[in-house]
């Protein structure tokens, strides 16, 4: 890690009692749910971090507490470095404070990961389905929703497949 990043995790250790992980050159900073506003203020501030470059989740159900993780990329345009910050949430119906007052194009990213994973964004000022058709049931991204699928038509079995299939009337 550079000297910039050091000094970074260092701050968000001590202000936030969180932890660290790093992995091949790159660092992962864990925090709590109310402390990620705080944070993302403070990383860019004083840190020069500007830009959010993406945020998303990953279910870990049903292997792992807690069930989701929320995801920060940060870039500093200044020192070009990433850092990454990951928000554990427990539960079926997780949430956490919106980012959008630090990162207003938080607004796009938080309302994917609400119509993918179902992770509500307390305060954010229209969190509705992205991707989704407004009245769609579910997450698809959860690793507890149904999967469906369609056999894929091969040589073998293509006259079963054709039967089945439902063509436009000539």
């Amino acid at each position: 890690m550079g000297e910039h990043i050091d000094k970074t995790v260092k701050a968000l250790v001590e202000r936030f009692d969180a932890s660290i992980e790093e992995f091949r050159g790159e660092v992962s900073v864990f925090l709590q749910p109310d402390q990620i506003v705080a944070a993302c203020t403070l990383l860019r501030d004083e840190f020069d971090f500007e830009m959010l470059e993406d945020e998303t989740a990953v279910d870990y159900w049903p292997e792992e507490t807690p069930r989701f993780h929320v995801i920060y990329h940060l870039y500093s345009y200044k020192h070009n470095e990433r850092i990454r910050l990951r928000v554990p949430l427990n539960g079926n119906n997780p949430s956490l404070p919106t980012i959008e007052g630090v990162y207003p194009n938080a607004n796009w990213y938080e309302r994917e990961v609400y119509d993918m994973f179902g992770i509500n964004y307390e305060g954010h000022s229209d969190l509705r389905r992205i991707l989704m058709p407004h009245d769609w049931e579910g997450h698809p991204l959860r690793k507890d929703y149904p999967l469906g699928h369609e056999e894929i038509m091969f040589t073998f079995n293509f006259d079963e497949i054709n039967a089945r299939k439902r063509y436009a009337k000539e």
